[in-house]
């Protein structure tokens, strides 16, 4: 999967961009946060942080099979996840991707709250070639990455799928 996530673009433009990225990408498209331009994009799904709409309330907007990513950082958070796909965890290791990210979590709190959401999920922040492997290991079923894939996404993406023997 590939998530969109460009907080700074206007409703209009970020649709535009969602549509052709559903028309060009290979594989689903899921866009942060906007569960209504994820559904008149027709992309697969949408990935809600705390502070969104809830999972329950987009479930009944949007179509049959949409995935529902939701992001947990601490206990508290578990309880927006209700109705979700899968969980977004983190952040594992510090990042400079997103300001305010939090604390980072470590490998194995963060697969702690995995299992405490009851869902599948994907390990986030600070995700490296180098260190994805301790995270699979420690029992996420995913990593999700962005400062990785900056410099050269096809090498990058490469090394990460090596890196966790996928």
């Amino acid at each position: 999967m590939v998530q969109l996530r460009a907080k700074q673009l206007a409703s209009g433009p970020l649709l535009s961009l969602a549509r052709a990225m559903v028309r060009e990408l290979p594989v689903p498209l899921i866009v942060n946060d906007r569960a209504d331009v994820a559904i008149l994009a027709g992309a697969a799904g949408v990935h809600l942080g705390a502070d969104d709409l809830p999972v329950e309330q987009v479930r009944a907007l949007a179509p049959e099979g949409f995935i529902v990513g939701a992001s947990v950082g601490s206990d508290a958070e578990i309880a927006n996840t209700r109705g979700a796909d899968y969980v977004g965890v983190g952040p594992v290791y510090s990042t400079a991707s997103k300001s305010d990210a939090g604390d980072a979590l470590g490998p194995a709190e963060t697969v702690r709250l995995i299992a405490a959401s009851g869902l599948p999920g994907a390990a986030i922040g600070g995700i490296t070639a180098i260190n994805a492997r301790a995270v699979i290991e420690a029992g996420a079923h995913g990593i999700a990455v962005l400062s990785a894939l900056r410099r050269d996404p096809e090498t990058a993406a490469r090394e990460l799928r090596s890196a966790i023997g996928r």
